[in-house]
């Protein structure tokens, strides 16, 4: 079975011949580089950037993460020869569940809790996001690798 996914444009498209272990990392530079709460990871076998390649930056003396050029996707975390890649840009991400998390000193103090929170309602009609944004067409790329 082959893992594939992209970033939100389709410029650049991935495929993995297996999954490894999933995490989280809650270190500020996962933060700043997914501008999320935290940076989600799966590592990867037989991976090869099956359409363009991402473009880089080098986050420390020790890691190298991808993104897309065209339109920001986070892809990769690249270090010592291993590759993880974003489990939001797996074409499946429910493929690849977190296992284990990496703690930092910078771990928001709010992440634990952010399953607790109620679901969003517009305040004009009371209705959930999906009701709310129904109509709205995504312009992102397709998961199944599609255009």
């Amino acid at each position: 079975m082959a893992y594939t996914g992209g970033c939100q444009c389709g410029a650049v498209r991935f495929r993995a011949d297996r999954l490894g272990p999933a995490s989280i990392c809650h270190c500020r530079m996962c933060q700043k580089a997914t501008g999320g709460f935290f940076g989600s990871f799966v590592d990867v076998q037989g991976f090869v950037w099956t359409r363009s390649a991402p473009k880089y930056f080098q986050s420390s003396q020790a890691v190298q993460r991808g993104f897309c050029d065209s339109c920001g996707t986070p892809l990769s975390f690249e270090s010592h020869g291993q590759i993880g890649i974003s489990i939001g840009a797996l074409d499946n991400p429910e493929l690849a569940p977190p296992t284990t998390q990496l703690r930092w000193p910078e771990k928001l103090s709010y992440v634990d809790h952010l399953g607790h929170l109620p679901e969003w309602r517009n305040p004009e009609t009371g209705k959930n996001a999906v009701e709310s944004f129904e109509g709205v067409v995504s312009r992102q790329h397709a998961d199944d690798g599609s255009k």
